[in-house]
C-alpha cells in the first residue's frame, strides 16, 4: 500500500495500513529505557510519598503542591496558576488543597473582583512542615546512592526532555 515513503507517527493508529512495518522500525532499546524510566520514576515517588506520609502525614502529590506554592510564587498563587505549574487541572488543585485547607496548611482567599478567582497562601504552618518535608525529601533521595555527577548527568539528560 505504501510504495516506499516513511509514514507519519500517527498512519498506524488512523488508518492500520502498515503495522508490522511500523513496528519494525520502532527501536525497542528507545521504548525499553523510556519505560524504565517511568517504573523508576513510579518507585521513587512511592518511596516518598510513604516517607511523608509516615512522618509529615501528607502525600507526595500534597509536598509537591506546596513546594511549588512557596517556590515559584512565593507562598500565594490562584489555583489556576498552581495547576499550569504542576500539571493539574485546576478543579484537581481544588480537590488536593481542601485537606491541606483543613489542617491549616493553606488559606484560600477570595478575589473581591472575581468570585471564581481565588488565592492558595501557604500558612507558617505549611512553611514550617514543608521544611521539615524538604530534609525527609533530600534523605530519600541521598538514600537512592546517586552520586552528585550522575544526578548532574540525569538531570541533564532529563532536560532535554
Amino acid at each position: 500500500m505504501n510504495n516506499g515513503t516513511k509514514l507519519p507517527w500517527h498512519a498506524f493508529y488512523l488508518h492500520n495500513t502498515e503495522p508490522i512495518k511500523y513496528y519494525s522500525r520502532m527501536k525497542q532499546a528507545n521504548t525499553t529505557t523510556i519505560f524504565t524510566l517511568l517504573k523508576v520514576a513510579s518507585r521513587i515517588e512511592r518511596k516518598l510519598d510513604r516517607a511523608l506520609s509516615c512522618t509529615k502525614g501528607v502525600s507526595f502529590t500534597e509536598y509537591s503542591l506546596l513546594k511549588e506554592l512557596l517556590e515559584k510564587y512565593q507562598g500565594s498563587a490562584t489555583r489556576v496558576d498552581l495547576a499550569d505549574a504542576v500539571s493539574l487541572t485546576p478543579s484537581a488543585i481544588t480537590r488536593a488543597l481542601k485537606p491541606l485547607e483543613k489542617i491549616g496548611l493553606v488559606l484560600t482567599e477570595k478575589s473581591d473582583r472575581d468570585a471564581r478567582r481565588s488565592l492558595a497562601i501557604l500558612t507558617p504552618a505549611g512553611r514550617t512542615l514543608l521544611s521539615d518535608a524538604n530534609k525527609i525529601v533530600h534523605d530519600e533521595i541521598n538514600a537512592l546512592g546517586l552520586s552528585e555527577s550522575e544526578l548532574t548527568k540525569l538531570q541533564s539528560i532529563l532536560d532535554r526532555l
